[in-house]
């Protein structure tokens, strides 16, 4: 993707401060990581370059692979031992559209196990060679089914973030046998959504404004969208355009459309049906979680409706769609009491 030198706006002029900092977090898993920039240098990282967590934070050496299909150059990064220590399956974090940085800090903290980040397909390091730009549920499984084929350990636990979720649920269903536990946090399954016509119309606004206008335009469509609280009524359809500038964005149009957040390549995740049948019936423990403060947002409402579709209770967690950020992207959560809820999921604690 374009890098455009962009950071999270600061939202301080969107109705107090109070609910800039809730819109600019919720932008934050999409709109951050949809700036993703490209990583020429692919030799090892350093975990211990994320934010600190407290004094006990220990370095993990971060080992950075590629691993080379007909469809992409799939690059990951390993921090911890393969095989594992102690017995433990490796962490997978799975991201969408965010890239491997956005889990810098949340992997901080779980130095004592081996996880494993990527960058999706034509999203950071990642370089397609497909020829295509759509981006789909179905592609990303294939991507982690060849990655946890090749780690050769499997099943793993994974944790899904946003349109991550979306793409380990498919995993699941797909290919069960990959998976022991996964954390599916706020999914953007819009099609589960009682209000799914008008959501779906929502997102369609977004993308529009982006192809007419670019991408200020389309991203304060965006959080316009992500931050709007409850069902889309038309009150929400009868608001007028959001100002750019008013959420620190660019108000020039450089002229590009391809980003993954906003151009609708990515419309296959959001519209996604998950085989409800087939994740009922995988040996794999799902688990489907959501922040506080997303309780009536999108992605909060969009997690409930994927519990109750599975028929068990939405497992909460601190914070917002990206509490699990240090402030990689300019805007943290509360990563701390995240990953401490997170081991307490995955210890089966929910």
């Amino acid at each position: 993707m374009l890098e455009r030198g962009w950071r999270d706006p600061l939202v301080t002029a969107y109705e107090g401060d109070a609910l800039a900092a809730e819109v600019s977090g919720w932008a934050d898993d999409f709109a951050a990581s949809a700036r993703s920039i490209r990583h020429d240098d692919t030799t090892s990282r350093d975990a211990a370059a994320a934010p600190s967590r407290g004094e006990d934070a220990t370095t993990m050496e971060t080992q950075t692979h590629t691993l080379e299909t007909p469809d992409v150059d799939l690059v990951y990064d390993v921090r911890g031992p393969l095989p594992t220590a102690g017995g433990r399956p490796p962490l997978l974090m799975v991201g969408h559209p965010m890239d491997a940085r956005g889990f810098d800090t949340l992997a901080s903290y779980f130095s004592d196990r081996t996880v494993v980040t990527y960058d999706p397909r034509g999203i950071g390091r990642s370089i397609r060679k497909d020829g295509r730009e759509d981006r789909t549920p179905e592609l990303h499984t294939a991507d982690l089914h060849a990655l946890i084929t090749e780690l050769g350990i499997g099943p793993v636990d994974v944790f899904g973030s946003s349109g991550g979720a979306v793409n380990a649920l498919a995993l699941v269903a797909e290919h069960p046998e990959d998976v022991s536990t996964l954390v599916a946090h706020e999914p953007p399954l819009l099609t589960l959504l009682p209000d799914a016509h008008h959501a779906l119309a929502a997102e369609r606004d977004v993308q529009a404004a982006y192809h007419h206008k670019g991408f200020g335009a389309g991203m304060a469509r965006f959080i316009a969208m992500t931050s709007w609280q409850g069902e889309f009524t038309d009150e929400y359809a009868a608001q007028p355009d959001p100002d750019p500038a008013q959420f620190g964005l660019p108000t020039e149009d450089d002229g590009a459309r391809d980003d993954p957040l906003l151009s609708g390549t990515a419309n296959a995740i959001t519209s996604y049906r998950p085989d409800i049948q087939a994740l009922a019936a995988a040996p794999t423990r799902v688990v489907i979680a959501a922040g506080v403060e997303s309780r009536t947002a999108m992605t909060g409402r969009a997690a409930a409706a994927t519990a109750q579709a599975l028929n068990q209770p939405l497992t909460e967690f601190p914070s917002h769609h990206g509490g699990f950020l240090g402030g990689e992207f300019g805007y943290a959560g509360e990563p701390e009491a995240f990953a401490t809820r997170l081991r307490e999921v995955f210890d089966g604690n929910t």
